[in-house]
Order: structure tokens, then C-alpha cells, then sequence
């Protein structure tokens, strides 16, 4: 009996050698030429870039947040997402990386106060503008994130500080600040990203608030911390701003930007700057950014969620109307959502009333207000 087990732990050894052996080999052999041992052979090494040795045709996709755009805003909403694509496109089209092209394409929609984020945000309870941002490399598998800064006017910017030069993921508040200042950003009074309109939509919350109607937002219809007494908040935007891009290299990025909620407290952080949340990148599954009520979305990881089924074989274009549905069914949560697959493949959906949202390939720009 000993014998046997001797040979054939033997042969098993020798077979689960040679097993190894195979995959580490068709691993180096569908390696691009000079790069060494594929990054999966041996183990998962999430230090180590993910890249395709195909070359793939760019494209860039951008959203300018998920709510009821009146119409009178929805010109501005086109035209702010097509300025973030043209920006975005311009890195992708000359050889840039995915990266580059999303930290671009959402570094317009921050400085464009049609939207909820960088100059123009909501405002906190207290009257002031708070930040959050996150940059994720699907290559490197590298992040960086920065949340409630308010004195940077670009807080993607100060994402991709993190994700270069901290051997942190995320910062956030007065660190966040001077991190990006000791790197060559500047500071800002906080005054100089606050509105008049975003000062009046502020009152006019307290005021509803003071009555006894609450922002249902926070949560959603099913879930334990919903109001008794809610409001609709078809006259108030929730339109957080993102992108996601893939690159001639076969890489993928995502950023997500954001000012919060309306009339938040201070200090609070939603679902846009949270790795798996509200942003996510990874070359083995897919990119996306999601928009839309935050606390449900944090709840699910909805990010990861989606990523995760392109992973496993789903198209995009069903993984986001599927991740959409499902933020309603569990949580009564309403929001947007686009999603990119290594192979090009994309998904666009919401429940909202609208969602700015564009895409640009080799064959020219789309916008739209609906899917």
C-alpha cells in the first residue's frame, strides 16, 4: 500500500509539473515578443501590467450624470459631455493611454459648471463645496483616490497625484490637499467653486427639510434608512461625471467625479470615489463609472458587480442594463451606468429620466440624453 501511494503521488507530482509546465509555456507563448513570462503565469501579480499583444481601435465613453435634465439644461449637457470627449479622444487618437484620456475627457466636465462636480457642485449643509474623485489603471491595476478636498478645483487631478506618487490608494481632506499642493497643484478658496444657483437650491432643500421631507437619495425606498416623508427630486440634479476609455494597447481606464448630494453633511463620501463602488478598472474584466444614488450603490459594490460579469462572459451591453436593474430591484436605487470590455464591447443604461452620456471611436462622436 505504501508503494502505491509512493507512485502515485509520484505520477501526480510529475503530472501536475508538466501541467504547470504547459500553462506557463502557452502563457509565454501568447506573450508579446521580448515582453518575458506573461504576468498571470505563476500566480496573479497585480504590480505587473495587463496588456494585450493585439492593437485595438480606441474608444472613449463619458457620462454627465443620471436625473431628470430639464429641457432647458439639455444643451448644455450635450454640449459639456462633447467638449469631454473631444478632449479625451484627442490623448487616444495620437497613441495616449487610457488613463490620460479619461483624467482628460473628466477634467473638462469639472471645469463645467452644468455639472455636479468641481466648480458648480452641490453644496454640503453647511454651504460649502466638497470633492471626491477616483482614477483606476486596468493595466497596473493601480488606483487613486481623494475625497472631501475643497480647495482643489480639479480633484481628478489630485486622483491621478495618488496614483503616481502615494503609496496610498486614497487621501482625503486637508491630506488630500496638501499632498496635491506639495506636487504642483494649487490651492483655491472654496468660495471660488461655489454658485449662486447652488446656494438657492441649498435653501430651497433646508427649507423642505425643516418641514419634515427628506432627501430619499441617501438610500432608497427599500432599504432601513428611508424617510417616511420623501420628496421627488426631479428638479435637482444628481450628475456625477466619469469616463471610461480603452487604448491602442488593449488597456483600460476609469475615472468618476463628483460633489456629493445635496445638502450633505459634511464629511460624507459616496459611492463615486470608492474602488468597486462607483469606479473600476481592470484589463481581465472591464472599465466602468456609475452615477446616481450613492449610498446604493456603495451597498452592492455595484462597480465590481458589473466588471465581474463581463469577467465571466457577459456582453456589457446586458451586464449594464442588468446592473441597473438590479440597483432598483435590491435597493429601490435609481442611477446611470457605462461600461467597457477589453475587446471594445460597451453597455449605456439607466432608470432615470435622462443621462448625459457620448462615445467616441475611429468613426466619430455620439451624444445622447437617453438610451
Amino acid at each position: 500500500m505504501g508503494q502505491f501511494f509512493s507512485i502515485t503521488y509520484a505520477a501526480c507530482a510529475r503530472a501536475a509539473l508538466l501541467t504547470r509546465n504547459f500553462a506557463r509555456g502557452m502563457l509565454q507563448l501568447c506573450a508579446p515578443r521580448g515582453a518575458g513570462l506573461h504576468p498571470l503565469a505563476g500566480g496573479m501579480h497585480y504590480h505587473i501590467r495587463v496588456s494585450s499583444q493585439a492593437t485595438h481601435d480606441p474608444i472613449l465613453l463619458v457620462h454627465g450624470g443620471a436625473w431628470a435634465i430639464p429641457p432647458d439644461a439639455a444643451a448644455a449637457h450635450e454640449a459639456g459631455v462633447q467638449n469631454a470627449l473631444d478632449a479625451g479622444y484627442a490623448v487616444l487618437s495620437r497613441g495616449g493611454a487610457a488613463v490620460d484620456a479619461v483624467e482628460a475627457a473628466v477634467t473638462i466636465l469639472e471645469d463645467d459648471p452644468t455639472f455636479d462636480a468641481g466648480r458648480g457642485s452641490f453644496l454640503t449643509s453647511d454651504g460649502r463645496v466638497q470633492l471626491d474623485a477616483l482614477l483606476m489603471d486596468g493595466g497596473r491595476m493601480k488606483a487613486g483616490g481623494v475625497a472631501c478636498v475643497e480647495r482643489l478645483r480639479n480633484p481628478i487631478q489630485a486622483a491621478r497625484l495618488v496614483l503616481e506618487k502615494s503609496p496610498h490608494v486614497y487621501i482625503v481632506g486637508a491630506g488630500a490637499e496638501q499632498f496635491a499642493l506639495a506636487h504642483g497643484m494649487s490651492l483655491i478658496d472654496n468660495s471660488e467653486l461655489v454658485l449662486d444657483r447652488e446656494r438657492e437650491r441649498l435653501a430651497e432643500a433646508q427649507a423642505r427639510q425643516a418641514a419634515g421631507f427628506a432627501d430619499d437619495t441617501f438610500s432608497g425606498h427599500k432599504d432601513d434608512k428611508s424617510p417616511e416623508t420623501a420628496y421627488a427630486l426631479d428638479d435637482n440634479s444628481h450628475d456625477t461625471v466619469g469616463a471610461v476609455a480603452l487604448d491602442r494597447r488593449g488597456n483600460l481606464a476609469a475615472a468618476t467625479s463628483t460633489g456629493g448630494t445635496l445638502n450633505k453633511t459634511p464629511g460624507r463620501v459616496g459611492d463615486s470615489s470608492l474602488i468597486g463602488c462607483g469606479c473600476y478598472a481592470d484589463n481581465l474584466a472591464a472599465a466602468v463609472s456609475l452615477t446616481g444614488w450613492g449610498e446604493p450603490i456603495m451597498k452592492l459594490v455595484l462597480g465590481k458587480w458589473a466588471t465581474d460579469r463581463v469577467a465571466a462572459g457577459t456582453a456589457p451591453e446586458l451586464t449594464a442594463r442588468e446592473a441597473i436593474a438590479y440597483l432598483y430591484n435590491r435597493l429601490g436605487g435609481h442611477g446611470g451606468i457605462i461600461l467597457l470590455g477589453p475587446d471594445g464591447r460597451f453597455g449605456l443604461a439607466h432608470n432615470t429620466p435622462a443621462m448625459a452620456w457620448g462615445i467616441a471611436t475611429a468613426s466619430g462622436t455620439r451624444t445622447g440624453l437617453t438610451v
